[in-house]
């Protein structure tokens, strides 16, 4: 069994940062890509900043320049360092990994997300 907990959310002014972390747990064999994905209220989830088992990022537009996607290997932990926060980065935040169990078993796993509040 694999487990996702997300940490670090809170409220914020805009501006401010905020560092929410994902400790992954369990049956862990191997971690390929972690990512971390929001969700507003009203609106779909989306992708906001994936790391790759070699470290690479990929971030999207919006938050480009102003997040730091990181990963600690040694720890199965990902982070998400969020800095000059604004309004529209109000959402739930949720960590998202692929995880192998065994060398035949993959899966995606999700975390239960954090809240994330900007005020303005």
């Amino acid at each position: 069994q694999v487990q996702l907990v997300e940490s670090g959310g809170g409220l914020v002014q805009a501006g401010g940062s905020l560092r929410l972390s994902c400790v992954a747990s369990g049956n862990i064999f191997s971690i390929n890509v972690m990512s971390w994905y929001r969700q507003a209220p009203g609106n779909q989830r989306e992708l906001v900043a994936a790391v790759a088992r070699s470290g690479s990022t990929n971030y999207a537009v919006s938050v480009k320049g102003r997040f730091i996607a990181s990963r600690d290997a040694t720890k199965n932990t990902l982070y998400l360092q969020m800095n000059n926060l604004k309004t529209e980065d109000t959402a739930v935040y949720y960590c998202n990994a692929d995880i192998r169990t065994s060398p035949l078993s993959r899966m995606d796993y999700w975390g239960k997300g954090t809240l994330v509040t900007v005020s303005s």
